[in-house]
């Protein structure tokens, strides 16, 4: 038995070779009690030190090698240490403590991993078991041809020494902690311990009467059998690997088999040794990690994990091999021309058809608002209700769901029909969401929105499927939601331009990639330039130059706009100070005002008024000199929470101005209520003027829209004007100032200068 102690970790010493030195002691406290030997228990524990390095050695060859263990073994039958315990106890001391005392710590660099210093350990056991077996056979051998040498002097002598070599080996072979078995070199099983039988069920009848050919699993490693052909011809002497049986019952057995050749003394192969360790409970354990790594816990889907190698399977293209061509060749009738003696093969077989996927990305539509009302536990079920009725839409083979989080699932069919099939997945999916689900005695409906993929396997990446399954639901629920749209290669496109320009705004604000460029204001009664507004552009390295619809909603999204507005805010005021002074210099005729956009997320920004004076304060501009434009949409139910900061730049003296009046739908009597100076009128009331005559009722419209604002002491101003016929039309309404293409286009402050010295002259 192996001693039961176990050293006090306080006192266990840190260098190599202490640890060494107290794996031998316990070694030695082990056996020698089982010992035949002359030698004092200090002696024979030095004589135990190199026999423990070599197996020290052994456990950490970069190229493992076992052989060193066989000379242990015999080097302790060298010592004779013969007796039935002396092995036992080796073999218990060497599983107990040799990869403690000699593992990690000899391996600081981690090389080698904890279950493969088990591995080795265990092979070194069979070698080091081998290896006693075999030097007890040939001291056997020894002791019987000393015997047959004095067999008249000393026949009864010899007869109970065989004996008892004979009992010492059977108590060996009977009380090893791991299965061992004997077999010839045709396979039949003649010798297995008690240990062998209980790992297959405990009938020993059922493991003798057995041929080792008949062990047979399907999941036997490929090479296998034709290491142990290689055996039994003497062409090696052992090998390793893990191996799965069946028992009488059906169930399986996993082990760490290791088979070594046993050789007579002419070194002749008579027998084979099959040493069994064991191994179904360790690799239960290790399928149900996997299981638990692969899905999720919630729903008990395939995870992200699972999924993505599922897809990546999917999308790898199809590739033939010889076998499959073969195989094809055989089901059609037809032979390879090769090796069927005749130029004249039969009719060529059908090309398979390619090999699809079908991809559905779902998420669910307004789940975060059942998290808010009931709370996590609530989702927690639905979600798994969900995922229930997912699973039960795909169940034809090829199909399968999985959740990639939250409230995120895909489902994934694969075959050659996967443009009808995949459609018909997504309806199947919103039709099983449809049935209300009940939650705390409430009744929810389901909505989901489906971004589909499908094509060829080998086009495409799964990350690059995936990326085009989400933009496509999202452009579905942008659609209203509880819909499926199939993708599109120009809106992906679109969507990741999107995207890039998303990402890139903060380091173009930082690398001053964005500038200003100024439409004129006209005086339509004179035709003077009034003043400009301010239109800020986003020069990419990439797309060029970007108008403000291209990217002001993104800064908007992400909140930058309120650093990017106030640099336009500041540039601007810049530049119409330098106009003020330049006119009080006599060198420009004007403008001397600067409009500038706000958008609604700067309206909402706590610091809008300590910004704007702030930077009039530092420039030196007037008040008066700035106009804000604030879109009339933005200030729809406005409340006076967000009016305030409008009111009080307002009594500072900068004007407000209501830009595409007319397109919000407001109520005109909320004009009285908005801080505001100037109303800019919508295009879309001019667009009749340009044609001949103009159209009647958008004359009456904006004659009545001039006579309200003036009624309420409001300027009016009118875009997009671009012939003369508009601006005259413009001006005989009563329009103070306008603005176009008639004038001129958005361009550098040079040009405004122009502009004002031409109306100067």
């Amino acid at each position: 038995m192996v001693p039961a102690e176990v050293p006090d970790a306080e006192a266990e010493p840190d260098g190599l070779e202490d640890r060494l030195r107290r794996f031998v002691t316990i070694w030695s406290r082990a056996i020698f009690p089982a010992t035949a030997t002359s030698l004092t228990r200090p002696e024979f524990e030095q004589h135990l030190l190199p026999l423990a390095r070599s197996l020290r050695d052994a456990l950490h060859d970069r190229i493992f090698d076992a052989t060193p263990a066989h000379g242990v073994g015999a080097a302790l039958v060298g010592a004779h240490c013969t007796d039935p315990d002396a092995l036992a106890r080796s073999l218990g001391v060497v599983d107990a403590y040799l990869v403690l005392y000699c593992g990690e710590a000899a391996d600081p660099a981690g090389e080698l991993a904890a279950d493969e210093l088990r591995a080795r350990c265990a092979r070194l056991q069979a070698t080091f078991a081998a290896g006693f077996a075999q030097a007890l056979r040939e001291r056997t051998l020894a002791e019987q041809e000393a015997i047959a040498r004095s067999a008249l002097a000393a026949r009864g002598a010899a007869e109970d020494a065989l004996h008892a070599t004979e009992a010492r080996f059977r108590a060996v072979f009977e009380g090893a902690a791991i299965g061992i078995g004997i077999a010839d070199l045709d396979g039949r099983v003649l010798e297995v311990n008690d240990t062998l039988t209980r790992m297959f069920g405990g009938l020993e009848h059922h493991v003798r009467s057995r041929n080792v050919s008949e062990w047979v699993h399907p999941d036997d490693a490929p090479q296998v059998w034709r290491m142990y052909k290689e055996l039994i011809r003497g062409e090696r002497d052992n090998f390793r690997t893990e191996k799965p049986f069946f028992r009488n019952d059906g169930t399986v057995l996993w082990t760490n088999l290791t088979v070594s050749l046993l050789r007579d003394v002419d070194g002749v192969p008579q027998y084979q040794l099959a040493l069994l360790e064991d191994t179904t409970e360790r690799r239960l354990l290790t399928l149900r990690l996997r299981y638990e790594a692969t899905h999720d816990a919630l729903t008990g889907l395939p995870n992200r994990t699972l999924f993505f190698e599922r897809l990546e399977k999917a999308l790898a293209p199809a590739r033939e091999t010889p076998k499959d061509a073969a195989k094809d060749a055989a089901k059609d009738g037809t032979k390879d021309e090769a090796n069927s003696g005749t130029k004249e093969a039969g009719p060529v077989p059908a090309p398979r058809p390619a090999a699809r996927f079908g991809l559905c990305y779902l998420d669910l539509d307004g789940f975060k608002a059942i998290n808010d009302s009931l709370g996590h536990s609530a989702g927690d079920r639905m979600l798994v209700e969900v995922a229930d009725r997912l699973q039960s839409c795909a169940t034809a083979p090829g199909e399968m769901v999985a959740r990639l989080g939250g409230d995120e699932f895909v489902a994934l069919t694969t075959g050659p029909d996967t443009q009808r099939e995949v459609g018909e997945l997504a309806a199947r999916i919103l039709g099983a969401l449809a049935t209300p689900i009940s939650l705390d005695g409430r009744e929810f409906t389901v909505r989901g929105s489906i971004g589909i993929v499908e094509g060829k396997a080998g086009e495409s990446t799964a990350a690059e499927v995936l990326r085009s399954a989400d933009i496509t639901m999202y452009r579905a629920k942008s659609a209203g939601g509880n819909r499926f749209e199939h993708a599109d290669a120009e809106a992906d496109a679109r969507a990741i331009t999107r995207h890039g320009l998303t990402t890139s705004l903060p380091a173009a604000l930082e690398r001053g990639e964005f500038f200003i460029e100024y439409q004129p204001l006209v005086h339509l009664a004179d035709g003077t330039v009034h003043g400009a507004e301010a239109l800020v552009r986003w020069s990419h390295p990439t797309h060029g130059v970007l108008s403000p619809d291209r990217f002001i909603p993104l800064a908007e999204h992400t909140g930058l706009i309120v650093p990017l507005g106030r640099w336009v805010l500041e540039q601007s005021v810049l530049q119409a100070r330098a106009w003020q002074e330049e006119l009080a210099a006599g060198t420009f005729a004007g403008p001397v005002r600067i409009n500038v956009n706000l958008s609604p997320a700067q309206l909402h920004h706590p610091g809008l008024v300590a910004d704007t004076v702030e930077v009039l304060e530092r420039i030196g501009l007037p008040p008066g000199s700035l106009c804000l434009e604030v879109t009339e949409s933005a200030l729809i139910g406005a409340d006076e929470d967000l009016l305030k900061p409008l009111r009080q730049l307002a009594e500072m003296g900068v004007d407000i101005a209501l830009d595409d009046f007319g397109t919000g739908y407001s109520n005109l009597a909320n004009l009285r209520r908005l801080p505001v100076s100037v109303l800019k009128l919508d295009r879309s009331f001019t667009q009749g003027m340009q044609q001949h005559p103009a159209d009647p009722v958008d004359l009456k419209i904006v004659e009545g829209i001039v006579s309200l604002a003036h009624g309420l002491e409001l300027g009016v101003t009118v875009e997009g004007v671009e012939t003369g016929a508009q601006a005259e039309h413009l001006r005989r309404l009563g329009c103070d100032t306008a603005q176009g293409w008639y004038y001129a286009r958005p361009g550098p402050p040079e040009m405004l200068h122009t502009l004002s010295m031409a109306d100067a002259v």
